[in-house]
């Protein structure tokens, strides 16, 4: 009997560390200030959201906390015009959208940390395996619309970034832990101090971040194979940081970041039959149970800042980023897809036995091995000046980026001939074998114009991208057997405003060109081109008295849609992997959110929020290229987009006292489509997306200025959703969970 190799991380050594960090803090600093939490008006450049010229969110620390969310997608419920599809339950792996742009792998959105790309390889793979842990976060900034010029290279689907824990004022100790339902046990800690003298002031922050679960579904047992419940995961991350302030006629600052990631999660591509996912969504089948995938991050930078004049900032950061990972998983049961047995187990009944570990046929089991690098210098200014009457902040930038991905993947076999389950080993590069580079320069320039209660601010931005693409042959000689180089480039301008109707309320507009870039093998080889947009945006906010207003709607008018196939598997074709243009669409919308605190000015305040999304997403015309893989292959014109639904609300409520507090969030969302065919009758891949309803609480009791209790349950109603039909098969929503824990800080 083979028994799968746990690889759990020591919690017991991580909770006598945090133990002895505390002792030593708690005799140090009884009487230091907290740390500061993020200011919620920070915006990527500077500013306050209220004077953006397009929507746009920024999560702050309290909030974050407040829910003891370490799952993105839950985080980002609460924003109008941002969807997700969910995959592991827990967020690991988030396949995000904003304002209908298509979110496998989360490839349509520019994802980064601190202001720096963190995708592994933003232009040769921008396939997102790997998304920063929001949970030890200190902000997260959702930029939207108009807003968002300076950054790139995917300009339609808006900026996410998020922000690692900034340093306090002084010196600060935090430390924070729960343990809840499936052994979920989670630790988060940092201490930072800071140093002042002759040199000028230093400040030093340490941060660990530790979570472990078993997880919440069932491996079944099958032959040679007893099952198991251990389905969750293992994820460590440590980070250190570094700033200087010199002492020195002008402001400088040098800032120095480390950060690492490492992951361990026993997870699988294989979804359910749609009988099976009726009668227990948290089973798995047995042939599942070698499926893991582990992945290493290392992101540093370099920064320094300088103020030469009252008018003038210069930025300029140096990073570098590397990411490895293996997902060891199923790929074929009896010779066919996994996606194909699970549609169709009638028909494909001796491929469903192997699956199932009941069969003596085969199931195929491949290293998805990849290895990615990313490195680069971006240079950042801020300018003010004035002609007469009229203001000018002139920003602008420039970046010199390269990226990379590594292919080297090993197809084996599991033979099932003789009732127990016998890995084959297979050659290495037997599942593939190619490298991707971008070599990408990229210019912006944006000029907010203040004509006293307008504001108007035309930008642009330039993308240009030298790629090389590499096939070698399927074993481990390296052998050329295809090869190309190209480039391509793109212009994107566009134009927001904002005009102060009164001192309490804003009208922001917009109209702007999107882009999303193919990877070099998807215009090098596959023809894939650039998707090209254009957005418009119309809202109002208004801020007064503890009440916070906005409305917005948006047309996005897509040409040349791209359809990215990450995370399919089983596709028919290879160039499909590339990436596929799937025509002209519209997406058309409205968002809305508001925030209002009751009573507060009393003993006890009561926080509200009320956030709704309308979405009208339809490709205008059928899939002009591809294969019936791509999820966006329309028969027709008018289909609806998948996993984009028409409705979307979110609501909370609380009730916050010195001592204690209460907190309740609920968020809605319409059924979807999983695929353009808009098929009502679910099977596989195709068909609906379950729409519901999901309730979380939370509740924190403080002991002493320095301690609370904190505790709350995620999906308090329990309900069972299928969230997925993607990557093979259909998949349920986590379930109810409990927690209880302690958050210590100074």
């Amino acid at each position: 009997m083979l028994k799968k190799k746990t690889n759990r991380f020591p919690v017991i050594l991580l909770g006598i560390l945090a133990s002895l960090i505390l002792i030593i803090s708690n005799a140090a600093a009884q009487d230091e200030e907290a740390a500061q939490a993020l200011d919620p008006s920070l915006v990527i450049g500077g500013g306050d959201v209220f004077d953006l010229p397009g929507s746009g969110y920024v999560i702050d620390t309290e909030e974050l906390r407040s829910q003891n969310y370490y799952n993105v997608n839950r985080i980002l419920d609460r924003i109008p015009g941002v969807y997700y599809r969910e995959e592991d339950g827990y967020g690991n792996l988030p396949n995000i959208s904003i304002r209908g742009a298509e979110g496998t792998r989360s490839d349509n959105v520019t994802i980064m940390e601190d202001g720096i790309l963190t995708a592994p390889a933003a232009y040769s793979a921008p396939s997102a395996y790997y998304s920063p842990n929001a949970a030890r976060m200190g902000g997260i900034e959702i930029l939207k619309g108009s807003s968002q010029i300076a950054h790139g290279p995917h300009t339609t689907g808006g900026v996410i970034n998020y922000l690692s824990t900034q340093f306090p004022t002084d010196y600060s100790f935090y430390l924070r832990s729960t343990y809840g339902s499936n052994s979920a046990f989670d630790i988060h800690g940092y201490w930072s101090d800071t140093s002042e003298g002759d040199f000028g002031k230093v400040g030093l922050l340490t941060e660990i971040y530790y979570r472990q679960t078993d997880g919440y579904r069932t491996i079944d047992a099958g032959n040679g194979y007893g099952g198991s419940d251990e389905t969750g995961f293992d994820l460590m991350e440590p980070m250190i940081k570094l700033y200087w302030e010199p002492n020195s006629d002008v402001y400088q600052r040098w800032e120095f970041k480390y950060g690492y990631t490492e992951f361990d999660a026993d997870e699988t591509y294989a979804g359910l039959t749609e009988s099976d996912i009726a009668a227990n969504p948290y089973r798995r089948y047995a042939g599942t149970f070698l499926d893991n995938i582990q992945t290493d991050h290392t992101r540093t930078y370099l920064k320094y800042l300088v103020e030469p004049s009252d008018n003038l900032t210069l930025q300029v950061a140096a990073y570098y980023n590397e990411f490895e990972r293996d997902w060891y998983k199923i790929n074929k049961a009896g010779g066919q897809s996994v996606s194909k047995v699970v549609a169709d187990p009638i028909t494909y009944a001796a491929a469903f036995d192997d699956l199932r570990l009941l069969g003596t046929g085969s199931l195929g089991i491949k290293h998805n091995s990849r290895a990615y690098e990313s490195k680069g210098l971006q240079f950042n200014f801020d300018y003010e000046t004035s002609t007469g009457d009229v203001t000018h902040n002139i920003t602008g930038g420039a970046r010199f980026h390269t990226d990379s991905i590594r292919r080297f993947q090993q197809q084996d076999t599991i033979d099932l001939a003789n009732g127990a389950p016998v890995v084959v080993e297979g050659a290495p590069g037997s599942g593939g074998n190619r490298f991707q580079e971008a070599e990408s320069f990229s210019l912006w320039i944006e000029d907010d114009i203040n004509l006293g209660a307008l504001t108007l601010s035309p930008g642009v931005r330039y993308e240009q991208i030298d790629g090389d693409w590499i096939d070698y042959a399927s074993d481990a000689t390296n052998t050329v057997s295809k090869s190309a180089t190209g480039e391509i480039d793109a212009v994107v301008p566009g134009i927001g405003m904002t005009y102060a109707l009164s001192d309490s309320t804003n009208a922001f507009g917009g109209v702007y060109k999107g882009i999303s870039t193919p990877s070099p093998r998807g215009f090098l080889k596959s023809g894939t081109r650039i998707e090209e947009s254009i957005g418009y945006e119309l809202g109002v906010r208004t801020q007064n008295d503890g009440a916070s207003t906005e409305i917005a709607a948006f047309l996005t008018d897509y040409d040349e849609l791209t359809g990215s196939n990450a995370g399919l598997g089983g596709l028919a074709f290879d160039s499909m992997l590339d990436g596929t243009n799937a025509g002209e669409a519209e997406v058309k919308g409205i968002e809305f959110l508001q925030a209002y605190t009751a009573n507060a000015d009393s003993s006890v305040a009561i926080p509200l929020f009320i956030s709704a999304t309308y979405t009208d997403a339809k490709l205008t015309s059928a899939l002009s290229e591809g294969g019936e893989g791509d999820i966006l292959a329309a028969d027709e014109p008018g289909a609806t987009i998948p996993y984009v639904p028409e409705w979307k609300f979110s609501v909370g409520a609380g009730l916050s006292a010195e001592n204690w507090g209460l907190n309740a969030i609920g968020s809605y969302r319409s059924d979807m489509y999983a695929s353009a065919k808009n098929l009502e009758v679910s099977n596989g891949r195709e068909g609906k997306i379950d729409g519901g309803f999901i309730l979380d609480l939370s509740a924190h009791y403080k002991l002493s200025d320095t301690t609370r209790l904190i505790g709350g349950v995620h999906n308090v109603l329990d309900e069972v959703l299928t969230v997925s039909r993607l990557p093979d098969g259909p998949r349920a929503n986590a379930p109810r969970e409990f927690y209880i824990g302690f958050e210590l800080q100074w």
